[in-house]
């Protein structure tokens, strides 16, 4: 057939800075689901639009371009109202998996569809394969299955779900493209939008482990989520929060899950449990639930770990399988005494990355006992010869690469020095 457009036309536009068209638009998230437009020509554009952006109409119609590349999934049949969660992606961000469970257990529905690790932030399929058994990729009909049995299902979007976003997502992990404001709103929205959900609440990460760093550009990024949302009909809540400090005490695929259950069994780490109990919140308002259990209640009585356990076991998993476990283990200790006063979320997130936690390439097989084991935070008293770290991983050679990133990681300081950090929750949008 013949094409409307050639890919170099699309490319050079924006390498050029000239705003692209709907049809340009609409041609070239097509061509590129349909194999007409090459990984290296797309790789061309991707990169093109990081360096140049794109305005808002373009934002907007690249999203419906990738809901249009598949079908959009409807959920009329529940008996409850669905509600999702996503966030931006940040170092030791488990909420997802001890959140779905405990939303569920208050009432609502939640079919929260995940994704792979994105550079140095891990992701949460990756992180429930570490289960024996767990299936992530669920037909539209076992997602609802598994959401009416369940209350709550966590899985991969289906082929046919916004198919082009699938394609990029992957191949924007392996350019250095995965930064781009456009690009994160549109992947994001584009599959929430298709998953059909009545509500959405968003976390978008800042600090030095997100891929917004700057707040004020995360702020933007939620606003365009949030407006994407609102064009769309769905009812789209956004909290710009912390990441310049890993998340909970754990980075690394079965180490989170190990840290989720703790949380779930009534404990865990308090930034870890603050940030669940406060999203589960704004979930829960946003369609309009008054749970007659609380979620710090549900967290504490057991039945989000009900849930959950439901949950693995109707995805194929085993709850009583050992978690894996890495071979290797190496500490890292404190040279000196006094209280620490930083420790950089992006360098440890590159360090799990380096032992194996996530993927250099597409389709790399991860090492899902890998990763780092914090035990001391900011604002936490350390003693000489103390550990701070523990990495873990299967292949002692990689402790090197690790070690290197981890140069400069943390600091320590006299008792009298302030710990700067950000603010868990820096500000609210609502659309």
């Amino acid at each position: 057939m013949s094409e409307k457009f050639a890919a170099v036309e699309i490319i050079s536009a924006k390498r050029d800075k000239i705003e692209l068209s709907d049809d340009q638009i609409d041609w070239a998230v097509d061509a590129y689901t349909r194999g007409v437009i090459a990984d290296e020509q797309m790789s061309a554009l991707l990169m093109a639009i990081l360096l140049n952006g794109m305005n808002n109409r373009e934002i907007s119609r690249w999203t419906d371009a990738m809901v249009a590349s598949g079908e959009k999934l409807n959920w009329s049949m529940l008996d409850r109202p669905t509600v999702d969660k996503h966030s931006t992606g940040g170092v030791g961000d488990k909420i997802t998996l001890p959140l779905a469970p405990l939303v569920a257990a208050c009432g609502a529905a939640v079919p929260q569809l995940s994704g792979r690790g994105l550079g140095h932030t891990g992701g949460t399929l990756d992180k429930l394969e570490s289960i024996n058994g767990w299936k992530a990729n669920l037909s539209s009909d076992q997602m609802l299955k598994v959401l009416q049995e369940c209350g709550a299902v966590i899985c991969a979007a289906g082929a046919g779900l916004a198919p082009a976003d699938k394609k990029l997502y992957a191949l924007r992990d392996v350019t250095g493209t995965v930064e781009a404001i456009p690009l994160i709103a549109s992947s994001i929205m584009s599959k929430k939008i298709a998953e059909g959900t009545s509500a959405l609440v968003l976390d978008v990460k800042t600090g030095s482990g997100a891929f917004i760093s700057d707040p004020k550009n995360a702020t933007l990024l939620a606003k365009t989520m949030v407006d994407l949302g609102k064009r769309a009909g769905v009812k789209t809540t956004a909290l710009v929060t912390a990441m310049d400090v890993p998340l909970g005490l754990t980075v690394g695929n079965s180490l989170e899950i190990r840290e989720t259950l703790e949380v779930l069994a009534g404990g865990g780490p308090s930034d870890v449990v603050e940030l669940t109990l406060i999203l589960a919140n704004e979930m829960l308002a946003a369609v309009g639930i008054k749970s007659k259990v609380s979620p710090e209640q549900a967290l504490k009585n057991g039945m989000a770990m009900d849930v959950w356990r439901k949950m693995i076991s109707a995805q194929g998993g085993d709850n009583n399988a050992p978690l894996p476990v890495a071979k290797e283990k190496l500490e890292i200790t404190a040279s000196t005494s006094g209280k620490l006063l930083t420790l950089d979320a992006m360098k440890v997130g590159l360090a799990a990355w380096r032992l194996g936690a996530g993927r250099q390439k597409q389709g790399e097989v991860l090492l899902l006992g890998a990763g780092v084991e914090i035990h001391v935070k900011p604002g936490d008293t350390v003693k000489s010869g103390q550990s701070i770290l523990t990495l873990h991983t299967d292949d002692s050679t990689r402790f090197a690469r690790a070690q290197e990133v981890l140069t400069g990681a943390y600091s320590i300081g006299g008792s009298d020095d302030i710990v700067k950090r950000l603010p868990l929750v820096i500000e609210r949008i609502e659309g």
